[in-house]
Order: structure tokens, then C-alpha cells, then sequence
């Protein structure tokens, strides 16, 4: 039906506890309801329109609702990224990952120093910013990384950039994915974590790589690819999927560099018609706003994704089949530092950078925006919550809103990608294409081509255009 199908994964947008929230001690978690009555009515009127005050805990809307919209249920195990971007292609996880709420046992780390050549510091529960913080001077003085871990199963591996290279940092945490977290210390993720700045002033860096426990079973992404349907990932979907089952993956510095990101894919700025948006824009990159510009919402355009590919669109570009992109600001920068009004800050950026993005949507094309897991800034501790999570869907081609209803799986978002494009195996979920395409005129016909990009002369020249074309982001 649909050419082009985007998924925008919002990370830890929840809108209320699960109806089995209390096994996780989440009863009561609620990530948009709460940031709203802290903040005050957020202004996302393009989220609005797509129907998210149906569904969330939100200032009632008075705009007309042109989107799809309903909530859907984690069967998953767990509350974590993995979890939750495995269950939606397909892959349920049904037994808990281990986690290490008193810090990992003396036989792994022993294990851990062995294989890596290093030895350690920290091996707690902690929060990454707090623990940097406190124990940073120490790692400066003695080259030991910093090792810590969360309600989530994740061995995280924090290093200063100086101390201990980005290249080696990868290398320790590929060992440690490898040979040292296996079996019963089988964890969904091993974290590079890598900083800068000085005692008392140390940042993060964008640097950061995730190393993915490999799943049992097959992915969604797996079964399109099979049936030749090109798929890309944006931001850290690359690495939730150990890269299985993706022809292109592209990390992202960003949410907003994220969005510019998908901006180009879709083709933005082949010509001129697309440097204003009269709705809200894609904001730094693309558009036509300079550093320290507004975005239209009360803040600042970032300027970590300033960078103009703008004259390399016409190269090639995303003509049909999947793209799938996280956007982990919302969940690392403000979720689990347990910051509010930042929260609700980025919330509103990205409303506004969506509704140029929408601009950019064709007839044949379907945008869908969910969340993988809720990450309550108001709530106990600094980890995630078990959730609700939002499915939004639009395409230009709706004639008017669409209920979902309440979904019963993540796993409903891989199935109707699947009907889209007709692939025929069998995955848990339950499609609802159906629903979206009653309404509309026309069916929309396509043919699936030999590749994704278009590149002059040389349609098999794919992968190495994009690559030049996206080189400052690899």
C-alpha cells in the first residue's frame, strides 16, 4: 500500500502505567501526564493533530485530528530499550535479562580484568552522569574504567576520551560482549560510555556505542530484507539490532541531528521548495534557521547537526521500504537525569521539527511514531517505567482520524509493515494496516526496485554513494 514507511521511536515517551505496571513497583508512572502538569500545557500542536491528546494525559486539544492514534501493551519481560524495539520487530523477549542490582559479582569482574587488560572502578548501580562526576579524577590518575550498571541489564563502561581512546573504549567493550558477559551474565547491552572536561565539569560525549546481546529468533527486519525490501536505521537502532537484518544504519549526534537526518533521507533539499515550513521546521541542518536561531518553540536550534548536506541530496536518496529511527535524548539526557523542564523542552522541539518533516510526506508514504518503554522524570529513582506507549500514524493520504484502540503487543507495528509490503511469515502481533487504509481514494501501487538509493549511471553503486554522501556521519 504504502511506499515508504518511517517509524519514529520516541525514547521512554510513555502515556501511563501498564496494566501490569505494579510487578515492576510503576503503578502511578506517568511520563507525559507528569511532565505536563509540571511544566504546564505543552505546546505540540503537530503531535496534537497526529491525535496524542486522545491517548495521554494532556491538556485537552481543539485542533481537528487528521492522524491515527491508540496505545499499545509491552508483552516483553522487561522495561528496556531492547525489549521494547525487539518486541515491535517481532521478537518478543520473554525471559528477563539478567540484571545486577548489587553491582556484578566478583568472578565476572575477575573475568573482566583478565580478558581486557584493565582493571576497574565503581561496579555499582548508578547513574552515568553522577558516577563520572565522582569517580572521573580517579580514573584520570589511574587509567582504570569506570564499570557500572542499572535497573536495566546493561554493563556500562565509562572512559575519558584522554585517558583511554575511543578505538581501545570499543575494543574493551567488544571483549567484554565477546568473553566475558556470557552465559548467566548474558545482559542486553554492553555501553561504551565515553566522556571529557575536567574534574567537576565532565560531559558525555555523542561517542557512545552499544554492543547488543544477539537475539534467539528472527527479526521483522530480517524477514523484509529476505523479501528484498531495502531497510535503513537511524540513531541507535543500528546497535539495539546487533545490525541484523539492516542495509544502511546511520548513528545520530542528536534528536535534532536524528530528524535532519531523516530529513535527507526522504530527499529534503533536492530543490528549494522545501527551505521554509510554514508549520514549524526541520530545524539546524536543513532549514534555512543559522546557530542560535529559534526554533520556533522557546528554545534554540542545536548546533551539533550543522552540517549542509543539502547539495548531496540529488546523489541518491530513500525512494522505498523502511526507515526506522530512535531518538534516545528524551530517555538519556532528560529521563534518567530526572530532568522535567528539559524534558518538556525537547518534547516541544521535536513537535515543532515534526511538523516540517510532515511537509515532506507524500501520498504513498506512512509515518509512525511510538516510544519503546516510559522513562517518568518525576518519578522514584532514575530508570525507566513500565508504560504505555503512544502509536501515532499519518500519511497524507488519510481522510480523517482513525482509533486504533488499545494494541495488544509492540509486535502490531512489525506485523502491519509486513502486510504493507507483503511479506508473508509469520511473527506475534496483529496488523493494523486495515485500519489505515479503508479510508482511503485510491489504493496506492508501487513496485519494489533492485535498490534503494537512486544513483546515476549505477544503481549498484549504492552503498558506496551513500556512504560519501553521509561520510561525516559515520
Amino acid at each position: 500500500m504504502f511506499k515508504r514507511i518511517i517509524t519514529i521511536v520516541t525514547d521512554s515517551v510513555g502515556i501511563g502505567h501498564s496494566p501490569d505496571a505494579e510487578r515492576f513497583g510503576d503503578t502511578g508512572a506517568n511520563t507525559l501526564g507528569h511532565i505536563e502538569e509540571a511544566v504546564g500545557p505543552l505546546q505540540i500542536p503537530n503531535l496534537r493533530k497526529l491525535g496524542l491528546g486522545k491517548i495521554a494525559d494532556i491538556t485537552p486539544q481543539q485542533d481537528t485530528v487528521v492522524g491515527a492514534f491508540g496505545r499499545m501493551h509491552e508483552v516483553s519481560t522487561g522495561k528496556d530499550t531492547t525489549s521494547g524495539h525487539w518486541e515491535m520487530m517481532g521478537h518478543p523477549v520473554k525471559v528477563p535479562f539478567p540484571t545486577f542490582y548489587d553491582g556484578f559479582p566478583q568472578e565476572l569482574m575477575d573475568t573482566f580484568t583478565k580478558e581486557t587488560g584493565y582493571g576497574f572502578l565503581g561496579n555499582e548501580v548508578a547513574s552515568g552522569t553522577e558516577i563520572i562526576e565522582r569517580l572521573g579524577a580517579e580514573h584520570m590518575k589511574t587509567g582504570k574504567p569506570i564499570v557500572y550498571t542499572s535497573a536495566d541489564s546493561v554493563f556500562q563502561i565509562a572512559a575519558h576520551e584522554s585517558v583511554i581512546p575511543l578505538e581501545e573504549l570499543y575494543r574493551m567493550c567488544q571483549i567484554t560482549r565477546d568473553r566475558v558477559c556470557i552465559g548467566d551474565y548474558y545482559v542486553g547491552r554492553i555501553i561504551a560510555r565515553p566522556f571529557v572536561g575536567e574534574p567537576g565539569h565532565f560531559v558525555r560525549t555523542s561517542n557512545r556505542h552499544d554492543y547488543s546481546r544477539l537475539p534467539e529468533g528472527r527479526f521483522v527486519l530480517q524477514a523484509l530484507q529476505d523479501a528484498k525490501v531495502p531497510t535503513i536505521g537511524v540513531g541507535k537502532i543500528g546497535d539495539i539490532y546487533a545490525h541484523i537484518g539492516l542495509d544502511q544504519s546511520y548513528p545520530t549526534k542528536s534528536n535534532s541531528h536524528g530528524m535532519n537526518l531523516v530529513a535527507a533521507l526522504l530527499g529534503y533539499g533536492e530543490d528549494s521548495t522545501h527551505s521554509t515550513h510554514s508549520t514549524g521546521g526541520i530545524c539546524s541542518t536543513y532549514s534555512t534557521y543559522s546557530t542560535g536561531a529559534t526554533d520556533g518553540t522557546g528554545g534554540t536550534c542545536s548546533t551539533d547537526s550543522m552540517h549542509d548536506t543539502s547539495d548531496t541530496m540529488s546523489e541518491g536518496r530513500f525512494t522505498h521500504g523502511y526507515l526506522m529511527v530512535n531518538l534516545v535524548e528524551f530517555d538519556s539526557l532528560y529521563g534518567h537525569r530526572r530532568d522535567v523542564q528539559g524534558y518538556g523542552r525537547e518534547l516541544e522541539l521535536f513537535d515543532y521539527q515534526l511538523g516540517g518533516l510532515l511537509e515532506l510526506l507524500q501520498e504513498d508514504d506512512l509515518l509512525m511514531i511510538t516510544a519503546d518503554h516510559g522513562n517518568d522524570p518525576t518519578w522514584k529513582g532514575t530508570d525507566h517505567t513500565r508504560e504505555l506507549v503512544p502509536i501515532l500514524a499519518y500519511s497524507p493520504a488519510f481522510t480523517g482520524p482513525i482509533d486504533l484502540g488499545d494494541r495488544r503487543s509492540f509486535a502490531d507495528i512489525g506485523q502491519t509493515i509486513l502486510e504493507n509490503f507483503g511479506v508473508k511469515e509469520s511473527f506475534v502481533g496483529e496488523s493494523f494496516l486495515c485500519e489505515l487504509v479503508k479510508d482511503v481514494p485510491q489504493p496506492i501501487q508501487f513496485g519494489l526496485g533492485k535498490g534503494l538509493f537512486k544513483v546515476p549511471d549505477d544503481i549498484h553503486a549504492g552503498d558506496d554513494a551513500i556512504q560519501e554522501v553521509f561520510k561525516e556521519y559515520i
